[in-house]
């Protein structure tokens, strides 16, 4: 994997793929058009954050690459990588219980908050992970 040296772009599988934490000023690229949406991504190697049609969707701190993001009304699930431990933020549904995997493994259950913020830990050192975040019925 790498980081997307073009700040953000769409796959050819119709997934999304941003961030570049290697670089040492924070750089932005607004206005990029995806499957009807426009998307705008801040990157550097202290954090990234993903917004779409001027709302929040992901953030990290450090900064991140994440590649094929893909957000259905249920699920998330993307690779993301990174230099060391980072914490993610998520924006799904208000005050709903998620399953989240790391590679295939179960961290557990969590309940977003008031805001539909749900924050995990993920430990990159270096190497991709997947996550898998999906609402529990």
């Amino acid at each position: 994997m790498a980081v997307i040296s073009e700040l953000i772009r769409s796959e050819s599988d119709g997934t999304l793929s941003f961030g570049d934490y290697t670089l040492a000023s924070k750089s932005k690229k607004a206005g990029f058009e995806h499957l009807g949406d426009v998307y705008k991504v801040k990157t550097f190697k202290e954090i990234t954050k993903l917004e779409k049609n001027e709302s929040f969707v992901y953030e990290s701190v450090p900064g991140t690459a994440v590649h094929h993001l893909e957000m259905t009304e249920d699920t998330v699930r993307f690779q993301v990588e990174g230099e060391e431990q980072a914490q993610i933020t998520l924006e799904l549904e208000a005050e709903n219980e998620y399953e989240v995997l790391i590679d295939d493994v179960h961290i557990g259950s969590m309940r977003t908050n008031l805001g539909g913020k749900l924050v995990l830990s993920v430990e990159l050192e270096g190497r991709p992970r997947n996550v898998y975040v999906r609402k529990m019925s």
